[in-house]
Parts: C-alpha cells; structure tokens; sequence
C-alpha cells in the first residue's frame, strides 16, 4: 500500500499547526531574551560583556532556525492544501510514511 494512501492528511496538519504554534512561542521567547539583554544597564567587566555576546549569538543562532523551521512548516501546510504533501520534491515519488512521521514537513524522502 502506498505511503499516500495511509496518509490522513488531516492528522499531519493538525501536527504542523502544532508545531508552528511551538516554534512561534519560541521565537518571540527568544526575541524577549534578546531585547532584555540588550537593556540591561549594568555590565561590571569584560567578562560579562563577552558573555552577553555569546548569549546572543547563541540566541541569534537559535532564532534563525527556528525561524527557519517555521518556513518549513508553513510550506507542508501549504503542500497539504495544493495536494503534493507526502511526494519528494526531487524524485515525484511519495514519502515514507514512517519520515513524515519523524519529520512532518519533510520534503524529500532522504
């Protein structure tokens, strides 16, 4: 039986929205961090600067995936409602099953 047919379609988006809803809290809990850290008024030494700057490249860093997980999310939701979720974006071929479980807005099969 092909992936396409086990596939409920409906159970994957309710999934993505999900997890767009998860990922959207991160941002802005992110983004939160970042503008607090950038009006703390006290920095005693070098030490804690170079600190606030690694916070905030791990932070930048962060965001930019998660920002980037959302555009990935935003697409399968998109691939679900013109009909090509679940088909390999370079072979055609459907997706397994399986990956789309792992990872529901894959969009290729490996």
């Amino acid at each position: 039986m092909s992936a396409q047919k086990d596939l409920n379609l409906g159970d994957f988006e309710k999934i993505l929205k999900a997890e767009k809803k998860r990922v959207e809290k991160n941002i802005e809990a992110i983004k939160t961090e970042v503008e607090t850290i950038a009006f703390e008024d006290e920095i005693d030494d070098v030490v804690d600067m170079a600190e606030l700057q690694i916070d905030n490249m791990t932070d930048q860093t962060l965001l930019h995936k998660l920002e980037a997980e959302s555009v990935e999310i935003d697409a399968a939701l998109e691939r679900i409602k013109s009909g090509s979720y679940g088909i390999c974006q370079k072979s055609g071929k459907q997706i397994p099953l399986e990956r789309l479980k792992a990872n529901p807005y894959a969009r290729t099969i490996k």
